[in-house]
């Protein structure tokens, strides 16, 4: 549990699934967790946006498939009116015509729900510091697709390129993995958001990369090893 001048916190979920048996197990497994707390359900993606305005959640886990607004206008929607609310997807959808729209929404994670409960619940927490989290199946193929084609080996490849970075420019990477924008990088960095965006733009062309998504994903893969 989170602990704040002697008061325990928990962290706040709205739960966002428009089938009644997921949404019942899910439920049932959140609040099984003596450090969540299952501030409501939304059965659709409009309700999920109203219900993130009227109830403040720390985190929402979202469907994408939902009858009225499907979770990636709703994750969209979320992320500009409350960007501290994180959404975390979590659906049975894998392949990367998802995938990327629901990052580039502004979600900082997607979940399948094949997942084992004790990962999701890893992954809800660390969703909640701000990192961003990918099912094991989804960083293996959405890197595989975004590496470009070469004959060296893609782990020699990508160490050579994160070594061309400088030191500034790792960090802003490593920031750009936490899903942080611009403007949050330039105040954590204390620098001028035109100075980030340079810096950005020299990640991209230096790792061959074409957007950011692709940059937070080379960065979970290369800076935080799995073990």
């Amino acid at each position: 549990m989170l602990r704040g001048k002697g008061i325990t916190l928990k962290i706040k979920i709205l739960l966002a699934d428009d089938h009644q048996i997921v949404l019942k197990g899910i439920s049932f497994f959140l609040n099984m967790q003596p450090d969540f707390e299952l501030v409501g359900e939304a059965h659709n993606g409009q309700e999920a946006v109203e219900k993130a305005a009227e109830l403040k959640p720390d985190i929402v886990l979202m469907d994408l498939k939902m009858p009225v607004m499907d979770g990636i206008e709703a994750s969209a929607l979320i992320a500009e009116r409350h960007p501290e609310i994180k959404v975390l997807v979590l659906t049975s959808f894998s392949d990367r015509s998802h995938v990327v729209p629901a990052l580039q929404a502004g979600a900082v994670g997607y979940m399948l729900k094949d997942v084992e409960p004790d990962q999701l619940a890893e992954a809800i927490r660390s969703a909640y510091k701000g990192n961003i989290q990918l099912h094991p199946d989804i960083s293996n193929a959405l890197l595989s697709q975004l590496a470009p084609q070469q004959t060296e080996p893609d782990g020699e490849r990508s160490r050579e390129a994160l070594e061309s970075l400088t030191p500034r420019e790792k960090e802003v990477l490593q920031l750009l993995a936490k899903g942080m924008s611009n403007k949050e990088i330039a105040q954590t960095l204390v620098v001028a958001e035109k100075t980030v965006k340079t810096h950005v733009s020299s990640i991209l062309a230096k790792l061959r990369l074409t957007d950011r998504t692709q940059a937070a994903l080379f960065a979970v893969n290369m800076l935080n090893p799995k073990p």
